[in-house]
């Protein structure tokens, strides 16, 4: 197991600037000179996380990012689906203490499925110290990791709505966004997160309700919820999906999920063509091996949750706050120019 310095507080501080200014750094350049400074709401919300350190000033440090988090071996810990992060060990790291805003979405209305734990999560998080109001759509099964992130936005000052509910329902899937507006005086930003991994082995084990929940959770919904979506999208809005390596490189026993991936990319291509012209961006981020609830929940065999991530060139899984800084950039004015990308972060291993 990890040393106990993995989990130093002031450690995790440092992560959370740097997966936001490197990301940032690396893709859009000398606008980040740009930034405002944070709010005074911001200010306040984010004294949990400086009285851990010396504030953004240890933001500053570079450090080994191979040793950065917790390496495998982790135990078993089996879930049923839809599994909770708060159950997880290590417990994952969204930004909860170590993500540190700048005001880069002050007054953005964002929505995100998915927003109770894991990558959602942690966009959460960083949007909400960034300046953006946030509502996250969940399963009934994982309030209670959701009523941790409507803590945290609310925290931060910002406006937090939580919108419970099956995804794979399109009459619902139109309703959450109609709440999300009425809720949030608003939409800007849409991230389209929530997603169904289950391991087969074999197409033949894959059965057709199996194969149906996975489609509409990571396909149907993301339609459902992006058309609803789009009549309130104004110029300067931003679509981001969330797809994975495996659309790259699919593992055999993802072959479903796989597929759903693979057909995100593609999603995201085609619709950023037709929305150009109204000035609305759309954009993916293709992850690689994260340590979030969908691992222990039937995402991957107990065996190879307990290797986890050691594949990869860092040897370890990311968390969720070394996402942020992507989540951050494509909704903000800073990617202006990019639209129809997808970006990864893998640790070395696959990708786009």
């Amino acid at each position: 197991m990890p040393s106990d310095q993995a989990f130093d507080p002031t450690r995790r501080q440092i992560v959370g600037g740097l997966a936001s200014g490197a990301a940032a750094a690396a893709v859009a350049g000398p606008a980040l000179g740009q930034q405002s400074s944070p709010s005074t709401s911001q200010t306040e919300g984010q004294g949990a996380a400086a009285s851990a350190g010396n504030g953004s000033l240890l933001l500053l440090q570079k450090q080994d990012p191979t040793e950065q988090y917790p390496k495998p071996p982790f135990p078993e810990q089996p879930q049923e689906w839809p599994g909770l992060a708060s159950e997880m060990e290590p417990r994952p790291d969204h930004g909860e203490e170590s993500y540190l805003g700048s005001g880069r979405l002050t007054g953005r209305k964002a929505l995100i499925t998915g927003g109770d734990s894991g990558i959602g999560r942690a966009a959460a998080i960083a949007y909400a110290r960034e300046g953006a109001d946030v509502a996250i759509n969940y399963l009934e099964a994982e309030e209670s990791d959701a009523r941790e992130v409507i803590e945290l936005i609310e925290a931060e000052g910002r406006t937090a709505v939580a919108i419970p509910g099956d995804i794979r329902e399109e009459p619902f899937c139109r309703e959450l966004v109609e709440s999300a507006v009425e809720q949030l005086g608003g939409l800007d930003i849409l991230v389209n997160n929530a997603a169904r991994q289950q391991w087969r082995s074999s197409i033949t084990d894959i059965s057709t309700e199996d194969f149906d929940a996975t489609m509409k959770t990571n396909l149907y919904a993301m339609l459902w919820i992006t058309q609803a979506a789009m009549p309130h999208l104004e110029a300067g809005a931003s679509i981001i999906n969330t797809a994975s390596v495996v659309a790259y490189d699919p593992p055999e026993i993802l072959l479903d999920y796989s597929m759903t991936k693979a057909a995100i990319v593609n999603f995201t291509k085609c619709l950023a063509k037709q929305v150009a012209d109204q000035g609305i961006r759309v954009n993916a981020v293709a992850p690689g091996p994260f340590w979030t609830p969908l691992q222990p929940s039937g995402g991957q065999p107990q065996e190879n949750v307990t290797t986890f991530g050691e594949e990869t060139p860092m040897g370890r899984p990311g968390q969720p706050v070394e996402l942020s800084g992507l989540y951050v950039l494509l909704a903000s004015q800073e990617s202006s120019y990019a639209t129809g990308h997808v970006y990864s972060a893998t640790g070395g291993r696959g990708g786009p």
